[in-house]
């Protein structure tokens, strides 16, 4: 009874501890409805800063939390600077763009740090005052820990107190409820949201500065965070700061409680949670469904046509140059070009739902990592060739795209986004800890091509031809009669259902197609690395899935074409040129965005179709 209770204790640290965190995206996202991918950056740099203040002021409790205060001011002066540089010229972009530039965000932060404070772990030292213990039922408890417990129900009732009894707090409100009204009323929405940002990110910051005598600062603090963070603010509710403090409480003792009733699921229980939520509750515990897009209505995207035949033709000098040229390279250049190819088509597949069919997803890489799990099983336990490994992975992964597709179509927006992300975790999780069949972290390994396919060469040949009539079949989908209900649905779903389309079977199937190519993606990578990870289906690669098809431009088909081999190719080279890649890449998305919003293929139809227009 004495350790539940502790247990139980710890779990309330945790979810105090989270809760500054979510609480700051819940803000953020209420008022300016971005998804805010750079918090746990904040959260990283409140950590960072605070380890810099308390270890070179003096030593007491000024210094200490004289320090910790410090920092989450100065982390929400950072933030105030990344909304005024950068994410102010973007609110009216569509949230994936906001979100790619808050990632570009999180690169370049990432390499600051690294050349601030180095790459190793950085241990801070214990609070004064709360170094000892007070016993509780006969065991002693952190008094650091109750600290804590006690720290996050005061940021709420203050929180609550600030957005019910001030005029700030009611103009916050409103803009959550309809923040172009509050524009209409004269309100300066410029400054209000840059406040909102900076109370965000001071709390990020704090709850990163109160981390210090809890654990080590180090630099993959920033992505460990941000996805709990996620989890809280949609199972809670977006937008709803009781919500958010009520999932926090939820996943802080499912954490602690976790791993002594449940310790071989511990690591995906809070994604079984979350999944579970969104399907009986869209809108989270607390949340409430989101409101009319600004402007008012629903606008049309604009419509997909043929290239035009100057592109036609380039995509054919293109498609020449891979034909001819890869005789002459060296077998790494034919590792590059192949890996080139699958992405390409791993790119095209998340762009039918995302560009066609509307849906966003932040689990994408599940497919790729399920197609590559399915040949490497294939040859593993059952001794097929390549080509059977090949005909496997797609069917595989269609079967889950059906299955995790019933539920992920029937949400919307940023919901439906981390819905494909709590089942892509479940599938990774399994990966992971299912190492009897797996090989767990250990991998799969000898996934070789058969003897005919062994050559660098003759493999590249077979992936470029599969990759490429994958793709081509995925672009006369979208101009099939298929293609053009799956955009109805998009612009307008009551319509189409009034002319007859079934809406949620178009995005349904749609959703598997796409499941289904990127498993032929990830079968072909899997034979390509000669070997399968959990690391297939990680967060990491579904994000380098969107960065891709955002960098080419989601409103046209051969956007996620460039933008795989822009991405690909432009990390590749900065890799092999310098250690602080994150950072080029990082400004090079941020600039991306901010002047080729339509991304890259979409600025060049744009400058097109203007061209024309002149002549």
């Amino acid at each position: 009874m004495e350790n539940l209770v502790l247990q139980a204790l710890s779990g309330l640290a945790s979810a105090s501890s989270l809760f500054l965190v979510a609480s700051g995206l819940t803000v953020i996202f209420g008022v300016t409805r971005i998804v805010n991918f750079a918090h746990g950056s904040f959260y990283m740099l409140g950590a960072y800063l605070a380890w810099t203040f308390v270890t070179t002021l003096p030593r007491g409790h000024l210094g200490f939390w004289g320090g910790v205060l410090a920092a989450a001011l100065l982390t929400g002066m950072i933030g105030v600077l990344v909304e005024v540089l950068i994410l102010r010229r973007i609110y009216r972009a569509p949230e994936l763009f906001q979100l790619l530039a808050t990632f570009g965000v999180v690169l370049v932060v990432q390499d600051l740090a690294l050349l601030t404070w180095g790459a190793q772990d950085l241990l801070g030292p214990r609070a004064p005052g709360l170094r000892g213990g007070t016993e509780i039922l006969g065991l002693r408890f952190p008094d650091y820990e109750l600290f804590l417990i006690a720290v996050g129900p005061v940021v709420l009732g203050l929180l609550l107190l600030l957005f019910h009894r001030t005029r700030w707090g009611t103009l916050v409100r409103a803009a959550t409820q309809d923040r172009e009204m509050v524009g209409a009323l004269g309100v300066n929405q410029r400054w209000l949201f840059t406040s909102v940002f900076f109370l965000g990110a001071c709390l990020a910051g704090l709850g990163g500065a109160l981390q210090l005598p809890r654990e080590s600062v180090n630099l993959h603090m920033d992505l460990a965070i941000i996805t709990e963070a996620f989890v809280v603010v949609v199972v809670g509710g977006l937008g709803s700061l009781a919500g958010a403090a009520l999932a926090a409480l939820l996943i802080g003792e499912l954490h602690a409680f976790g791993i002594l009733v449940l310790p071989k699921i511990t690591l995906v229980l809070v994604f079984l949670v979350m999944a579970l939520v969104l399907v009986v509750r869209p809108h989270g515990l607390l949340g409430r469904a989101p409101g009319p897009p600004v402007g008012g209505a629903n606008t049309a995207e604009p419509v997909i046509r043929p290239a035009p035949p100057a592109l036609r033709w380039l995509g054919f000098v293109a498609l020449a140059a891979a034909v001819a040229l890869p005789p002459f390279f060296g077998d790494y250049a034919l590792s590059v070009l192949t890996e080139i190819a699958i992405f390409v088509l791993f790119a095209a597949s998340l762009h039918l739902i995302m560009g066609p069919g509307g849906m966003a997803s932040f689990g994408h890489a599940a497919y790729f990592g399920l197609g590559a799990y399915g040949a490497a099983l294939a040859a593993k336990w059952l001794a097929a060739p390549m080509e059977v490994g090949l005909l496997l992975a797609p069917f595989a992964v269609g079967v889950f795209g059906l299955l995790f597709g019933w539920f992920c179509v029937r949400l919307s927006g940023v919901y439906a986004a981390m819905l494909t992300l709590a089942f892509a975790q479940i599938a990774w999780s399994i990966a992971f800890q299912w190492v009897e069949v797996t090989g767990g972290d250990n991998g799969i390994l000898g996934v070789w091509p058969d003897a005919w396919a062994s050559s660098k060469l003759v493999f590249y040949y077979l992936t470029l031809a599969l990759c490429l009539a994958a793709t081509l079949l995925l672009r006369r989908i979208v101009h099939a009669p298929f293609g053009y209900a799956l955009r109805a649905q998009r612009d307008s779903a009551l319509r189409s259902e009034a002319i007859g389309i079934d809406a949620f079977r178009t995005r349904w199937l749609a959703f598997a197609l796409a499941a289904v190519m990127a498993g032929i993606a990830g079968g072909l990578f899997a034979y390509a690395k000669g070997s399968v990870f959990p690391t297939f289906m990680g967060i990491p690669r579904s994000v380098d899935a969107l960065i891709m098809v955002l960098l080419g431009g989601v409103q046209t088909l051969s956007g996620p074409i460039i933008g795989a081999l822009a991405y690909t190719g432009l990390q590749e080279q900065l890799v092999r040129l310098t250690d602080y890649w994150r950072l080029v890449l990082g400004l090079s998305i941020i600039a991306l965005v901010l002047f080729f919003p339509q991304g890259l293929a979409g600025a060049a139809r744009s400058a097109w179709e203007a061209r024309r227009g002149d002549a």
